[in-house]
């Protein structure tokens, strides 16, 4: 555990060491006067081999994310889930190329990727893995609901535990006068039955890992104010090989303090952004959020590569993609849902809020009105990264796709708020695509076997 935590903090920063032959070896045998000179013979210049962290880096910030995070899911990776290439990383790799029984080059190839990347989404399912917004504080963290299915609130903060009580998640909030990370360690540190073996203590936050009683721990909390925040996770020692990637996952995802929704203006476009795709056609076609693709030097879908991007409907802000050569796709049934208000949103959270991690979830969702408008008002508005995610009604229909809106300064000319996500219809999406010579036969009902992440890269 100890090393657990304390890569999940402290970083390696060590390049692998460098070396290689002579830019150039002459031999040339003695001569004597009056001899006839032999030919030099030389050797030739190689090129430098790659460095397997040099691959890496070359994958670009979000293939690296994704790849830090898989890597720390199937329990290779014990640092912190950042995107950044160490030593530690590219050790990682080889692990598991070794744990499979194949060839240690630090450098995966696209069938390793692949079964990496469908262990890890498997280890994410195992354990119920989901990003959750905290009701009381707004703190927004990752729960393996699986694990910990039973949860309770109060005014001090919420807690999650297993059936048994042997894994239990705790997050705390309290009034402090005048915090700082140095007195709220000392403090937890001298709770009665605690052990610590493992602390940092940062301006910002602090960690301690240790044992309490008989379970093993871990700790991070901060402040904001006279406001005090921390996660506790406590585990049965014979459950480590479970739990502990799953901690690596939830110190990533801990946001003590979510930064106040947009209120002066559309926000800055990120130089990372992502989004939700929905397969709709076995010949690569994917229908995405117009804005997320938007002024892209790169459009990628998570596991199959680059896409171009074909067609856009600025009105509705719905994007076609294409992905080429691509097996195994599942294209979502677009037949019409009935007229209902509850929806299921199936997408992919933002990295950034779930860990690192690329879990597709389903989160429910509201509608004023079906059928009459053809961009409907939504609520509430998914996370991050959902934009573009399919909408179903209760019996597996398709009722449009849910894309995110910036929040602007001011409403309608009547005053009502601008929403933040709306619901473009089943009609809207079919003409969309009926107009650019796409079908809509796709067979599958299940959301969750249709949907891609998207990402873009820009400047």
């Amino acid at each position: 555990m100890r090393s657990v935590l304390s890569a999940t903090l402290m970083m390696a920063a060590l390049g692998l060491a460098a070396s290689g032959p002579p830019a150039r070896a002459q031999m040339t045998p003695p001569s004597t006067a009056g001899a006839k000179a032999r030919p030099v013979m030389t050797v030739p210049i190689r090129p430098a081999l790659q460095k397997p962290e040099d691959t890496a880096k070359a994958l670009g910030q979000a293939e690296q994310l994704a790849l830090q995070s898989d890597l720390a899911w199937v329990g290779q990776y014990n640092g912190a889930i950042t995107g950044d290439v160490s030593e530690r990383m590219v050790n990682a790799i080889k692990e598991f190329q070794k744990s499979r029984g194949a060839k240690q080059t630090g450098v995966l190839n696209p069938q390793e990727r692949g079964i990496l990347a469908d262990t890890a989404k498997k280890k994410q399912e195992s354990v119920g893995w989901k990003i959750v917004t905290d009701p009381g504080t707004g703190v927004r963290l990752g729960i393996p609901g699986k694990l910990v299915p039973q949860q309770a609130s109060d005014a001090n903060g919420t807690k999650w535990t297993s059936p048994t009580g042997t894994i239990q998640v705790q997050l705390a909030r309290r009034k402090e006068a005048g915090p700082t990370t140095a007195k709220l360690a000392e403090r937890e540190k001298k709770e009665p039955g605690r052990s610590i073996d493992y602390t940092v203590v940062k301006p910002d936050f602090f960690v301690l890992s240790g044992l309490q009683g008989l379970k093993k721990f871990y700790m991070r909390g901060t402040f904001r104010g006279d406001e005090v925040r921390i996660l506790t996770i406590l585990y049965d020692q014979a459950t480590e090989n479970t739990v502990e990637p799953v901690v690596i996952a939830m110190s990533s995802a801990f946001n003590a303090f979510p930064a106040a929704a947009q209120i002066a203006g559309p926000p800055p476009r990120k130089t990372v952004e992502y989004g939700t795709g929905v397969v709709i056609g076995d010949d690569g076609s994917i229908i995405a959020d117009r804005q997320i693709t938007d002024g892209c030097l790169t459009v990628a879908i998570a596991g199959f590569g680059n896409a171009d991007r074909v067609a856009e409907d600025k009105e509705h802000d719905l994007a076609l993609l294409r992905i080429y050569g691509a097996r195994g796709l599942k294209p979502l049934d677009l037949a019409n849902a009935a007229t209902k208000t509850a929806l299921d949103l199936t997408g992919i959270a933002d990295p950034q809020n779930q860990g690192g991690g690329a879990a597709v979830t389903s989160v429910k969702a509201s509608v004023a009105q079906l059928g009459g408008a053809s961009d409907i008002a939504l609520t509430p508005a998914p996370a991050l990264g959902f934009s573009g995610a399919p909408a179903q009604d209760g019996d597996g229909k398709f009722a449009g796709i849910a894309l995110l809106k910036p929040v602007q300064i001011a409403g309608p000319a009547n005053g009502a708020p601008a929403a933040q996500a709306v619901l473009v219809t089943t009609n809207t999406v079919r003409d969309f695509l009926k107009a650019n010579g796409v079908g809509a036969a796709g067979g599958a009902s299940d959301a969750k076997a249709s949907v891609v992440r998207v990402i873009c890269v820009r400047k």
